[in-house]
């Protein structure tokens, strides 16, 4: 057996879903299976309705699968947990709490009864500061901008001390600039902590940049994993040094490709 599989650290094992509603039944997701091992940047891809985020619920616990699991260290995933923490496109910051308190709530709720106040005060600044905004813990989100308030959300999540960070599109609502600006910092978090990560992109270049496998989706209904592409990257890496780089060029040209000859069958069909 490959050792990635023997040694995985998230299992996804023959998983599929289906909603019904009005008497009709729609297969969302079919026998997805997928080995992800401790400390490893997975991106998914596709075209939207392809069943991304549904399968990201499914590891976050948010959804049940139909058929198939999910097992994280040898446990069955079968609700929401704080070993699993989610960053979703919207930021869902409480707007009545400043950033301090936003991120102490994820905290106390964790936390609460193993350390002091004073270690979770401590451990909260130090998230904070881990995304550049201790400055701003005493800011409500109305005070901030976009691209704030997402690194607030990647805090929260953060000091959780999840497992894995589960990444929601993180960045589809921002900017170019700040999107690239959170990249950069992703890169860095994933780089100093270490930690697994899971992100949903339809952003072939971000997928690329940041990922060490890329997982390319098939359309729905029904939708599989169609290919499994290793990004050979070394790391830390530096979006300009890439430009020209011929296995960053290569990964993007792959993506491409899948993608555009499989919604070219979508639309002959």
């Amino acid at each position: 057996m490959d050792a990635c599989l023997k040694d995985a650290y998230l299992k996804i094992d023959h998983v599929g879903i289906s909603f019904s509603r009005a008497g009709t039944t729609s297969e969302v997701l079919r026998d997805v299976t997928l080995r992800i091992t401790a400390g490893e940047f997975v991106s998914i891809i596709g075209h939207s309705g392809c069943g991304k985020s549904t399968l990201l619920n499914i590891v976050a616990g948010l959804l049940r699968a139909s058929t198939g699991g999910v097992i994280l260290e040898e446990h069955e995933v079968n609700e929401p947990g704080p070993d699993r923490a989610v960053v979703f496109q919207n930021h869902s910051l409480l707007p009545w709490l400043t950033v301090y308190e936003n991120v102490a709530l994820a905290v106390d709720k964790v936390f609460r009864g193993k350390r002091s106040r004073a270690e979770r005060r401590e451990w909260i600044m130090e998230n904070l500061a881990l995304v550049n905004m201790a400055h701003a813990k005493d800011k409500r989100p109305a005070e901030i901008s976009g691209g704030m308030k997402q690194r607030v959300g990647i805090a929260r999540a953060l000091a959780m001390e999840p497992k894995i960070l589960l990444l929601d599109e993180p960045f589809g609502a921002l900017d170019a600039l700040t999107r690239a600006h959170l990249q950069d910092q992703v890169m860095e978090i994933h780089a100093r902590l270490n930690n697994t990560m899971i992100m949903i992109t339809h952003d072939v270049d971000e997928a690329v940049l940041l990922s060490d496998r890329i997982v390319m989706m098939t359309n729905g209904p029904a939708a599989t994993i169609g290919e499994v592409l290793t990004v050979n990257l070394a790391r830390p890496r530096r979006r300009l040094d890439l430009v020209d780089d011929h296995e960053y060029n290569r990964c993007r040209a792959a993506v491409i490709e899948f993608l555009y000859a499989r919604n070219r069958f979508v639309e002959a069909a």
